[in-house]
């Protein structure tokens, strides 16, 4: 599982570390893994000769920076520091000096001819603390930096970019690589600021035993995901493995039903209930499914519900709520719900809105929703009570536990093709179906992103796909994942 820490944390556990550590021993150690990659970067024997080029600010990602570049000189690199900031760290300054390195000012010299020539760009102008974007006079040299053809690498973080939230409020340096000390940084994972990162590199520096068991944020990974997923045993019958009631479709989007269907019967469930008007069309899709004329309390016993998905006007959405076991909520079910009607609820409630649903739900806009997903999705598990999963480009779990300050979850599978009409219903299916096999709703909700992610990308192959492709290709992601499980 990968981890994310927040700012204050980061520098509690480095400041706890360097107490035992000699004077700018994890500066080194961070300089160190840093030029190991930029060697990397720039391939087998073609360090010697190669043109870097620092940014250096005024914190210590510009010490790190200058420490690194020394190292890179002194395998043969034509290193040249540009400075951005009022001050350089002095230690690092002198260590790139002895290497062979240059130093340009961009206050007095021309910052712009060396990066002209770069083979490789290291951003250390900000640090993790940095906020607001950059600073008007480095916005020109980060600009001809990206404009270059280096490889720009940033140096713990993008600068510009908000390390805590994700968010990126001014101008901010694109990297194509990143390479981060200790522990990843929130942002790092949370668009829009992931999308500025981009590779990511974790540089160990000996961080481990001084942070909290808790982090910020969490990232699944295979073997996290595969312990998650249920495995039906010689005893398990039909509803032993759980039964999903799905509300979903209407006359309008009968398609919605069939594909929520699909991502629960695909998602492991041992059968699923609809109750709706698309009857003839998931029957015709999906034989295997029981259907009810409704209403929800009479269609026969179920572990878990979801409703929603295409319903329109359709009633089903109270009833739903009413009911004692976990309850999932999308699209069109999330409209107009209010607040105390699932606090109320005896049963935990699964909430899967997308931006704009977001928005409708928090009383703001979509497009502040996505400037700031980490504070939306712990907004919305707070004000609900409820379990959230956040879609999107970056999508986020936020259990109602955790809206207080416990660790959210940020999916790592995914593809831009995924944002097709339909792949939400199929999502919803699908975490419906771990629901109701009794896993916990932050975790269905976070295997059931993983999942759909991975799939996605499995049927995609790079180009273009349809939901019902997505949900075909779920049986190969559940195999993917699971094929490491003893």
């Amino acid at each position: 599982m990968r981890t994310a820490y927040r700012v204050e944390t980061v520098r509690a556990a480095e400041a706890a570390l360097m107490a035992r550590l000699p004077e700018d021993a994890l500066m080194q150690r961070a300089a160190a893994g840093l030029a190991a990659a930029c060697c990397s970067l720039l391939g087998k024997g073609r360090v010697y000769g190669a043109r870097v080029v620092l940014l250096v600010g005024s914190g210590d990602n510009g010490g790190d920076a200058l420490y690194a570049g020394a190292r890179l000189a002194r395998r043969g690199a034509g290193v040249t520091a540009v400075l951005l900031g009022d001050r350089a760290h002095e230690g690092g300054l002198a260590a790139l000096r002895a290497a062979g390195g240059r130093v340009v000012d961009s206050a007095h010299d021309d910052p712009f001819e060396p990066l002209a020539a770069a083979d490789l760009v290291l951003d250390g102008i900000t640090g993790i603390g940095g906020r607001g974007g950059l600073r008007p006079d480095a916005v020109p040299v980060a600009r001809a930096a990206r404009g270059s053809d280096a490889v720009v690498v940033a140096v713990d973080l993008p600068s510009g970019v908000d390390a805590d939230t994700g968010e990126v409020t001014g101008e901010a340096l694109r990297a194509d690589v990143t390479v981060t000390f200790g522990t990843y940084k929130p942002g790092l994972l949370v668009d829009p600021a992931r999308s500025y990162a981009g590779a990511l590199r974790l540089v160990d520096i000996g961080l481990g035993g001084e942070l909290p068991g808790v982090a910020d944020l969490e990232a699944l990974q295979h073997q996290d995901v595969a312990r998650l997923l249920p495995v039906p045993g010689t005893e398990s019958d039909k509803y032993r493995r759980g039964v999903l009631g799905v509300v979903a479709g209407s006359a309008r989007y009968p398609g919605a039903a069939v594909l929520a269907v699909e991502g629960a019967l695909r998602g492991g469930a041992g059968a699923v209930r609809y109750v709706g008007p698309a009857a003839d069309a998931v029957i015709a899709a999906h034989p295997e499914t029981l259907v009810h004329p409704g209403p929800p309390d009479r269609a026969g016993r179920v572990q878990a519900w979801v409703v929603g998905p295409g319903l329109g006007d359709e009633p089903g959405v109270a009833e739903v709520l009413a009911s004692d076991v976990p309850v999932l909520v999308d699209a069109d079910g999330l409209r107009g719900i209010e607040p105390a009607l699932v606090r109320a609820r005896s049963a935990p409630t699964l909430l899967t809105p997308h931006a704009g649903e977001a928005a409708a739900l928090l009383g703001t806009t979509r497009e502040e929703v996505e400037a700031g997903r980490l504070a939306a999705v712990r907004e919305l598990a707070a004000r609900f009570g409820a379990t959230v999963l956040l879609k999107g480009s970056t999508t986020l779990v936020c259990g109602a536990g955790a809206a207080a300050g416990g660790a959210v979850r940020v999916n790592p599978t995914g593809t831009g093709w995924l944002a097709t009409a339909g792949s939400g219903d199929v999502l919803s299916g699908l975490a419906g179906s771990l629901l109701a096999a009794g896993l916990r709703p932050v975790d269905a909700a976070s295997c059931a992103a993983y999942l759909h992610g991975l799939a996605a990308r499995r049927a995609s192959g790079g180009g273009p796909v349809t939901a019902g492709e997505v949900a075909g290709a779920l049986g190969g992601a559940w195999r993917d994942v699971t094929a490491g499980r003893l």
